[in-house]
């Protein structure tokens, strides 16, 4: 069976460290891409430039609160566009704002997660997401 392959679209240096240490400890082989920011996202996921040659993601684990494009528009997109839109899109950021929750489900996000401030919880929550979309669910071709 080949591995999982989830898209991390985040700029925090420490959030990318933690989320990568839980996938390891996870039960699931997966691979991991991360990209820092909304531009980079846009290209991995569209196969543009030096990402022509990636496979696309099986799941993406996005940050609302990145450069260039941030989550709610790099998620816009994915979900206007036919090659990406059944890609489960996980909001995963530290916003516990309402507005942000709202905005994030009108433009499809399947998901909406705060991250824990706490190491542990937040390598709890991660396992969790990984549990749940790629043992429990089944995803779209």
């Amino acid at each position: 069976m080949k591995p999982a392959h989830i898209l991390l679209v985040e700029d925090n240096e420490g959030d990318i460290i933690l989320t990568l240490d839980a996938f390891e400890e996870g039960k699931i082989k997966t691979e991991v891409s991360v990209v820092r920011n909304g531009q980079e996202a846009l290209d991995f996921l569209f196969q543009r430039g030096q990402f022509a040659e990636v496979q696309k993601p099986d799941l993406i684990l996005l940050d609302i609160n990145i450069p260039i494009f941030n989550g709610h528009e790099v998620l816009k997109m994915i979900k206007e566009e036919e090659s990406t839109k059944k890609i489960p899109v996980i909001m995963l950021t530290t916003s516990s704002s309402q507005k942000d929750i709202n905005l994030s489900y009108a433009n499809y996000a399947n998901s909406y997660v705060k991250k824990p401030l706490e190491m542990e919880e937040f390598l709890h929550v991660v396992l969790k997401i990984e549990e749940f979309w790629l043992q429990i669910s089944k995803l779209a071709d």
